[in-house]
């Protein structure tokens, strides 16, 4: 019997998950499943999974035609592993009732942001999607049989601004849209009732626990260290930037500690309503020194700064980056800014802006957009590979953004003491996400004593430091990618200079690295003959 090829299990693969995950074709620019959610009922998931297993071991018989092909089948391998162990281990979708509002907000949020459907085309579709609300949110409350307090609290908030959106898509979209917008409302402010019961029964069993959490860091990213291994990792590394910190805080106040130079500092924002457009700016700003130091080549994609949706604010606290769809039209990259609601008392909305102190915009621009996020997954979007095009590990991804607030600094882009003092504050917050990450999930570290910590430790607000830690509880694994990614890529370009020697530049490092998209920095090393 004749063995499937890789390109063709690769195809099949990638059929499955969009039939899995509608919402994720959507997001990707695949149209044929605009019109409907997924399930993630025992019984709905069970033929995915098992069509997921029949992959797998087709993937591990078939030849691989050359070094490429081999990286990205070992990719797409682990991908398949992480999404079993997540489905049938994990069970987000039995414990999590943010898993499904997240899938059904999302669902309707990429079909109004995405440009490359006609206005005929999205109302059929958000008509399609608001119908199936009420059974989806019915799936919801048979699967959700062991709800964990930390993530109903944050499905509580989600769900708030989450009726906003149902209710604003039903407004000059004609009748039928209108009509299964209001059913969808109902049914939506019914599933309310459901997360204030789960909180009563909620259990505190976030931990994902150590063996699980060690699966993530093997498969997921490729690493071989384990949680005790980067535990050290990040109590050595968060003493080396404390040290640094100290030294340009006496440099810019004479003596006093970081924190209060940080905390002074903090009182320089821009206004509420000029936020988005000051942030417009450093991404522009950042664009144009890449192009014109040749750092890496500018994709032909516009990046759209934008107000964080309300939906999305109880999970996105200060700013976050969505690329656009691999197979989309539309090249357009949203970066979101959460700008304060106007709403709010005048000491509420300064609390806020204090978190987008003005030295600090340049690095978070560079980094969600050009040479960062945008810039990267924009790249990988181009790529022949539909593994390179989908799959990716966010300790390559978050990695080379933060990689990049380093060597966006070496390369002279920030513009005074202040910006690259609040540098180098970002990479003590991503050191302590190492001990936040860790401790949360292998070591009894409990919700309140991570959200004092960045409290104490950073000065960051408590109501931030708790979405902070709720998405922290949510996505295990995820938090510590940026530091040790950077780690990874920083290691990854001393080996490529010594092995290039004279011959070194930086655009050719990062002309290679953009070649393998978001897939781990280990398989990156394998294509680059690098090989530990």
């Amino acid at each position: 019997m004749a063995v499937a090829t890789f390109r063709e299990i690769e195809r099949s693969y990638f059929d499955l998950r969009w039939h899995l995950d509608p919402v994720a074709a959507t997001q990707a620019g695949v149209k044929a499943y605009d019109d409907r959610y997924g399930r993630f009922s025992p019984g709905a998931l069970a033929p995915h999974l098992a069509a997921l297993k029949a992959l797998s071991a087709a993937l591990e018989e078939t030849p691989a035609r050359g070094l490429e092909d081999e990286i990205d089948r070992t990719a797409l391998l682990n991908e398949i592993r992480v999404t079993l162990r997540r489905f049938e281990g994990e069970r987000p979708q039995a414990k999590n009732p943010g898993f499904w509002l997240s899938h059904l907000l999302g669902g309707l949020h990429f079909l109004l942001g995405r440009g490359d459907r006609s206005p005929e085309e999205k109302a059929v579709a958000l008509a399609a999607r608001l119908e199936d609300v009420p059974a989806l949110l019915d799936d919801a409350r048979a699967t959700v049989v062991a709800p964990v307090r930390v993530f109903v609290e944050t499905a509580l908030r989600i769900s708030a601004g989450g009726l906003s959106l149902v209710r604003e898509v039903g407004v000059g979209r004609g009748e039928r849209v209108a009509a299964a917008a209001d059913k969808a409302a109902a049914a939506l402010a019914a599933f309310g009732l459901d997360l204030d019961r789960w909180l009563d029964t909620a259990s505190d069993d976030f931990a994902l626990g150590e063996d699980d959490f060690n699966f993530h860091l093997h498969y997921e990213h490729a690493l071989r260290d384990t949680a005790p291994e980067l535990w050290r990792y990040g109590h050595h590394l968060k003493e080396e930037v404390e040290a640094d910190l100290g030294r340009r805080a006496v440099r810019l106040n004479g003596g006093k500690r970081w924190q209060d130079v940080a905390e002074r500092l903090r009182a320089d924002h821009p206004p509420a309503t000029a936020l988005v457009d000051a942030y417009a700016r450093e991404m522009a700003r950042a664009r144009d020194f890449v192009a014109a130091r040749g750092l890496a080549p500018i994709p032909d994609a516009p990046l759209d700064v934008v107000p964080t949706p309300a939906f999305m604010r109880p999970v996105i606290p200060f700013a976050a980056y969505d690329s656009p769809g691999a197979y989309s039209s539309d090249r357009t990259g949203w970066f979101y800014v959460t700008v304060p609601d106007p709403g709010l008392p005048p000491k509420e909305q300064e609390r806020i802006l204090r978190d987008h102190c003005q030295h600090e915009l340049a690095a978070t621009a560079l980094h969600e957009g050009y040479p960062g996020h945008h810039l990267q997954l924009v790249h990988a979007q181009q790529q022949p590979s539909d593994t390179r095009k989908n799959v990716w590990t966010p300790l390559t991804v978050e990695g080379w953004a933060l990689y990049c607030e380093d060597m966006m600094g070496e390369q002279g882009f920030y513009r005074s003491e202040e910006e690259q003092f609040f540098q180098r504050v970002h990479l003590l917050w991503r050191a302590e996400r190492i001990l936040l990450d860790v401790g949360l999930h292998t070591r009894g570290m409990t919700f309140e004593q991570a959200v004092d910590h960045l409290v104490t430790q950073l000065r960051v607000d408590r109501a931030n430091a708790e979405a902070e830690v709720r998405r922290y509880c949510a996505e295990p694994a995820q938090p510590l990618c940026y530091a040790v990614g950077r780690r990874e890529i920083l290691a990854l370009r001393d080996d490529f200079r010594a092995a290039r020697g004279a011959r070194f530049t930086l655009r050719e490092f990062h002309d290679a690295m953009l070649r393998y998209g978001g897939l781990p920095v280990t398989l990156i090393r394998w294509g680059l003959g690098l090989n530990e």
